[in-house]
Order: structure tokens, then sequence, then C-alpha cells
């Protein structure tokens, strides 16, 4: 399973690039899957259904099945957060996993920047950041290396990702 990660600040549009991605990969034939790391409290659960009520009773896992999808919930009750790599090691064999969030993570990633949101650029403290996705020009003095990409050219982003991946996985083989 390759790995790369898609980073950027909240409502930079990460979760649209992805979604607009994925078709695109899957025409090519790949598996594709994603991982989305939340830095706020979730559930996919609502109070009152009976998978609820037995989480809240103390069970560790509760597996929700039906005749198009499964999901299996696990309670942390206090243990540790999963790495990437315990997430990524649950999954089903797939050709790609892309990951959004593990921002900490020495994972290949894309930056989503809006310049016009008023936040700073990722990637001057991200090394691991390989490429730029925005809706802006390049700008000048970018370090050798850092490609800077069409926000809205999603067929040059997949382009890049694969391209990226397929140089990696060569350089590793001859390594």
């Amino acid at each position: 399973m390759r790995i790369f990660g898609i980073t950027g600040y909240s409502g930079s549009g990460k979760t649209t690039l992805i979604e607009r991605m994925l078709p695109q990969m899957i025409e090519r034939g790949l598996r594709v899957s994603v991982l989305k790391h939340a830095h706020h409290d979730f559930d996919v659960d609502r109070p009152g259904k009976d998978s609820f009520r037995h989480r809240q009773a103390g069970a560790s896992e509760v597996l929700l099945v039906n005749a198009s999808r499964w999901v299996l919930m696990r309670e942390l009750r206090g243990a540790p957060e999963p790495t990437l790599a315990e997430c990524a090691s649950r999954f089903s064999p797939c050709d790609l996993l892309l990951v959004e969030g593990f921002k900490r993570e020495p994972i290949a990633r894309l930056e989503v920047h809006r310049p016009a949101h008023g936040k700073p650029p990722l990637w001057p403290e991200q090394r691991q950041i390989v490429a730029v996705a925005s809706d802006e020009a390049e700008p000048a003095g970018l370090p050798a290396g850092l490609r800077w990409l069409d926000l809205n050219d999603v067929p040059a982003i997949v382009a890049f990702i694969l391209d990226h991946l397929q140089r990696t996985e060569e350089a590793d083989a001859v390594v």
C-alpha cells in the first residue's frame, strides 16, 4: 500500500480535492482508500440507537453490519490515539491510502493552500510537503523540488501524486 497525505488548514478545500481526485484515480484502475484524522470529538452513531447504547454501557467495540456496508467503532477509553501506521494496518488491501491529517507523520504530502484565507503556507515549516495546490499563481522563490500546482487542475494533481509515488517506489527499490 502506498501512502500519500493531503494537508492544509480547515476550510482550504482538502476534502473537496480528495472527492474530485478519487474518481480519476479509480478510472486509472486504482483501489483507493481514505484516512481522515479529526482534531475534534466526533461520533458516527446517534444517541438512542442500539449501537450507541452498547458503547455507552461499556462495550469496547461495536460492529454494525447490513447488506451495503459495515462499520467498526472502537472506544479508546483513555488508551493512546492510534498512530498512522496502526490505522493503515486496519485497511483492506488497496493501491493507495490518501491521508488527511496526521501532520506530524513523515509521509509525502500535498498542501492545499488558499492565500485568500489569510493563513500562512505550511510548506516552509513542513519538509514532507512535496507540492502545493493553490488557487493563486506560483510565488517567486519556491525551493527546488517543491511543485506548485493549480488547485483547479485535478488531472495534473492526480498525475503529480501518482508520478511522485512511482519515483519514490523506484528510488526505494534501488536502495
